[in-house]
This record gives structure tokens, sequence and C-alpha cells, in this order.
């Protein structure tokens, strides 16, 4: 697999199509991953298909979706990262990751947030980005910080139905690629 439209050092982006299901199953039938984003726990395959979908959909129509990520070196699945419209009328948009459990703490998490933050501002010509975070995920709220963003209160978010910890960061923002 070596369609990938943007790369960063270990990682290659792709996009979501049907096709690949059998990734979105490893990544969104995790619990450990789905109890972070969404208050139904584990997700059957009709709920994953709809996540799925869901992002396919934000592709066709905003050119943007939390891509799926691949290790270069062996073309691995390790999750996802991405866009999705936050405030487009304003060129705000948000960002988000969500990472396979064996992948964790590996770094994957901060390279293709870096990476997608460089394609949001220099290619996108973003004027911002909105990240927010469950409460309870502290591994997001430190990357977050480490990337350059700024706290600037809490949002509900209806998914998980509680008030998550939410971040921006504006295109002048000079952010931490180390």
């Amino acid at each position: 697999m070596d369609n990938y439209f943007i790369k960063s050092e270990r990682l290659g982006f792709s996009t979501w199509g049907k096709e690949k299901f059998p990734f979105a199953k490893e990544l969104w039938g995790n619990i450990n991953v789905t109890k972070l984003i969404d208050s139904r726990g584990e997700l059957n395959d009709n709920q994953i298909f709809e996540k799925l979908n869901a992002e396919i959909e934000n592709y066709k129509k905003h050119g943007i979706q939390y891509y799926p990520i691949f290790l270069l070196e062996n073309n691995e699945f390790v999750g996802c990262c991405g866009l999705k419209p936050y405030d487009l009328d304003n060129g705000v948009y948000e960002i988000g990751f969500h990472i396979v459990p064996n992948h964790w703490k590996k770094g994957i998490a901060k390279e293709s947030a870096t990476r997608i933050i460089k394609y949001a501002f220099v290619d996108l010509k973003a004027n911002e980005l909105f990240a927010g975070h469950n409460p309870n995920n502290i591994g997001s709220q430190k990357l977050l910080n480490k990337l350059g963003f700024e706290y600037i209160g809490v949002e509900f978010f209806e998914p998980t139905g509680l008030n998550h910890p939410s971040y921006r960061m504006k295109r002048n923002t000079t952010f931490n690629n180390t």
C-alpha cells in the first residue's frame, strides 16, 4: 500500500473507503479506544460502519477526514489522524487522532498530529485548529500542550456526554515539532 497522499518520517496517510472496514474495526472496535471517544463503549460492526461512513462523507463533502495512518516500513495500520469541519466559514478545523493501543506511547500521535498541523496550515490555509479530549485522557492533554495548543475552556461533546477540555492553535503559532 503506497497510495499515501502525505507522509511523515515514519507514517503514511491514506483515505478511508469501505474496503478499509477491517482497519476501522481494529481501531473503533477496541474498547480501550472507544471508551475515550464514545459513551456507547464497545462498538458493534454496525456502529463501526457508521463511524467509517461519517469519515467517508466528510471527505466527499469537505475533502478532509481522520485519515487512516500506516507505518511506512511495513504498511501496518496504526490508527487515524486528521481533520473535521469545526467552523469552516472562519477557516477553523478540528484536529483529532485515534491510535490503536499496541502503538500507544511510541510517538505515533505526536508525529501524525504534527504532520496534520502542517497540512492544515500550509496546504489548507486553515486560520485555526480546535482540539478537545476526554477529561480522563491525560495522554491527549499532555500531547496537545506539547504541540503548542492553548487551553480555551470546556466544550460539551455529545458522543461522550462529557465536557471536554478544549484547545486552539492559531495559524501564526509556532508549534513544537521536536
